[in-house]
């Protein structure tokens, strides 16, 4: 046939993917052959025929659904670790799945060594590194202590926590207080100026944030709606993981009054004002439990296989379903593709680390960047790919959240309750945006970017939830 020939008639055309395509075209007249293809999946036939044929799967994912989304959460109180999560002496909280200190990353140990130096258990690096390779340091997952802490997530006795609540099931939620960007602890970085930033956030910060806090609810005011700051953020151009510019305002807003109402010095209130009002990321360590709150809630729903914990340690990435309650499922974390800060580059990279993709588990985050194109200068893509990936996490999920609606999809909720069936049928994996922090010890943040979890991960929570149902 010649071109000629080939244009003469009206075009056949085949569409294969999503039905958008081939509903454009029949809209303008055009007539369309659907192709039924979806690209491989992954995992035994046999666990993925056992779950699907599981009579409990539909009511067990729609009760994982309905306490998500009727979690709510307020702030209650600001307190020491050591008070509300009883965290011992000698102990330290960290990101991800459990790990030890020989498997430990750069940025992990040198958060870690960073936590013994202010915690005063030791007086230099090499003491710090004996106390934690010799065990003397006990070091425990944030998730096994209702906690969530971004990047290294390493929390200690000291440190003041965010106490969250949710009104509707009761359960709490903690996260320590976000330190800024760059040479931070929950990066690696722990030099002087990271340890005069962390005294200040003990001797100031933390105490002024909880008088403001308790004094106000103890004065008979409502305490701070989380969730609605983080709903009225997806509106404002955020998407609650690596853009948090509108939250954060809005959290000083709220705040603002309350801190000033304080006994402290003025010099100190003016200080604690600043810092807020500096820091972009102020808002990410109460989204996060937010975020846990809500994911907890679906905790040990049997036949669901909802995923309620994406987690990861710097080593390893770790996930868990509702259906399998507490056990995690770990494979090596990949490392992210993205934007550098100066002179750094991929060689810099350390492998995702942190429990800040509990945001993404909730279903923002990287599922929202339609909320966020401008989050794209950030960790790369462009636009159309901010909207395209959380169109397809859609495929992914059991639901959409209503109180998470995001304006450029028509007020769209967003895609949430990740299922493992889903992502095994599909072989698509969830798209999470991310900070990088430098693989060296002591080096801070170098970039942002995305990353998906291993694939084993979600091969490993499939055989187990199969054989779940198989004993059953």
């Amino acid at each position: 046939m010649t071109l000629g020939n080939l244009l003469s008639g009206p075009p056949s055309i085949v569409a294969a993917g999503v039905d958008v395509f081939s509903d454009a075209l029949r809209a303008q007249g055009a007539a369309v052959s659907d192709v039924d293809w979806r690209p491989p999946g992954f995992g035994d036939p046999a666990d993925l025929a056992a779950l699907a044929l599981d009579a409990r799967r539909a009511a067990a994912n729609r009760t994982a659904v309905e306490r998500v989304l009727a979690a709510g959460s307020v702030l209650v109180d600001v307190r020491p670790a050591r008070e509300v999560i009883g965290l011992a002496d000698r102990t330290l909280l960290h990101s991800g799945p459990p790990l030890t200190w020989e498997a430990a990353s750069g940025p992990m140990r040198g958060a870690l060594i960073g936590a013994c130096l202010f915690e005063g258990w030791a007086a230099d690096v090499e003491e710090a590194e004996i106390l934690l390779s010799t065990g003397a340091v006990t070091l425990d997952p944030c998730h096994h202590h209702r906690t969530v802490g971004p990047m290294a997530g390493v929390t200690s006795p000291s440190m003041w926590m965010w106490c969250l609540e949710d009104p509707v099931g009761g359960g709490q939620a903690f996260c320590n207080l976000n330190e800024g960007l760059g040479k931070v602890l929950r990066m690696g970085a722990f030099n002087e100026e990271v340890q005069a930033r962390l005294r200040w956030m003990r001797d100031v910060l933390g105490p002024v944030l909880s008088q403001a806090v308790r004094g106000s609810i103890d004065a008979g005011n409502d305490p701070l709606d989380v969730k609605a700051v983080l709903a009225q953020m997806l509106q404002m151009g955020d998407e609650g993981h690596n853009r948090n510019r509108a939250g954060s305002l809005m959290t000083l807003r709220e705040l603002s009054p309350l801190v000033v109402a304080t006994d402290a010095p003025s010099s100190d209130i003016a200080a604690v004002l600043r810092f807020i009002g500096g820091n972009e990321h102020f808002f990410l360590n109460l989204g996060m439990p937010t975020a846990k709150l809500a994911m907890d809630a679906a905790r040990g729903v049997p036949g669901s296989t909802m995923v309620t914990v994406m987690a990861r340690n710097g080593t390893d990435f770790g996930i868990r379903t509702a259906g399998t309650g507490d056990r995690w499922f770990t494979a090596p974390a990949n490392t992210p593709v993205g934007l550098f800060l100066g002179d750094y580059g991929p060689d810099d990279a350390n492998p995702d680390i942190g429990d800040s993709t509990i945001m993404e588990t909730y279903g923002i985050g990287g599922f929202a960047m339609a909320a966020a194109p401008a989050i794209v200068r950030f960790v790369g893509g462009t636009v159309p790919d901010a909207l395209a990936t959380t169109e397809r996490m859609y495929q992914l999920t059991l639901t959409e959240n209503p109180a998470m609606a995001i304006p450029i999809m028509g007020f769209r909720g967003s895609p949430t309750g990740i299922d493992v069936l889903k992502v095994a049928r599909t072989g698509w994996l969830p798209q999470i945006n991310t900070g990088m922090a430098g693989r060296i010890a002591g080096t801070g943040q170098v970039g942002a970017g995305l990353v998906q979890p291993p694939q084993q991960c979600f091969e490993q929570a499939l055989a187990a939830l199969a054989e779940e149902v198989r004993t059953v």
